[in-house]
């Protein structure tokens, strides 16, 4: 139960070296004690799944909680007739940064749900980056309420006026983007033929930014973001630990990847 758990502690995002500092190409993961206690659990063996026979609510419980953390898009929409929505979407995504396109998929089972049929009968929306001062008014949101009800009244957040499109964006959000439709993919089942999901790709029109979330680099600082990720179940996550690890260039380390090739 909730209650049972301990009060939300907050905590600074920290940032730190990676976890294996001394890392050479070519090292084995069992060169560290983490590396090697990692690779105990293999002790255990494996479950094989083959997904195509799988009970499809198992299935969606195992994916949700492997591929993680996933951004969570808050997105503002409005409906042909006038009904502004806002719903959560953790199956959410950059695609490109030229054009900048961003991707949601939202579920069709067991009806296409309202943002989808919104976004494409207006071809506007808004993605809305949630923080952790005010997840739970976000996740109020994901209430199955009925289609002539909008969220905004029980989230408690402020409505901003967007520049480019109606559905307005979330005031409290650091990080928002006005989107147009770009595409919208019906994906459908091989052996069905039914649509499961709707792939939604956004094109970015215009980014609003809080000023005091910028480095001077010009992006956003994660230790004041503080941006939510989803994990499986109904868990959430805030950031914790951060490590900046170089990219290795090959200029540098020919010589080192090509003695590899020939072992």
């Amino acid at each position: 139960m909730a209650s049972e758990l301990p009060s939300f502690t907050p905590s600074a995002f920290e940032l730190s070296q990676s976890p294996n500092p001394s890392f050479k190409f070519g090292q084995k993961v069992e060169a560290t004690a983490e590396g090697r206690k990692w690779l105990e659990g293999e002790k255990e063996g494996w479950k094989v799944i083959e997904a195509g026979a799988e009970d499809p609510r198992k299935l969606y419980a195992l994916m949700i909680s492997g591929v993680t953390p996933r951004p969570v898009a808050f997105v503002s929409s409005i409906s042909a007739d006038g009904i502004e929505n806002l719903g959560l979407f953790s199956w959410f995504n950059m695609v490109s940064a030229y054009p900048p396109v961003v991707s949601i998929s939202v579920t069709a089972i067991p009806r296409v749900k309202d943002t989808a049929l919104n976004i494409r009968a207006t071809k506007e929306f808004t993605v809305n980056v949630i923080s952790t001062p005010w997840i739970d008014n976000a996740n109020a949101c994901s209430i199955d309420a009925p289609n002539e009800v909008t969220e905004w009244p029980l989230s408690g957040l402020t409505k901003a006026p967007s520049l480019h499109v109606k559905p307005p964006r979330v005031k409290e959000s650091a990080f928002s983007m006005e989107c147009e439709l770009f595409q919208d993919i019906d994906i459908k089942h091989p052996d069905t033929g039914a649509s499961t999901q709707v792939l939604i790709l956004g094109l970015v029109k215009t980014i609003h930014v809080r000023n005091d979330m910028l480095t001077e680099r010009g992006t956003l600082d994660p230790d004041k973001f503080q941006p939510v990720g989803r994990l499986g179940d109904i868990l959430y996550s805030t950031l914790g630990k951060g490590y900046r690890i170089a990219r290795p260039a090959w200029s540098d380390e020919k010589e080192t990847v090509i003695e590899l090739n020939k072992l």
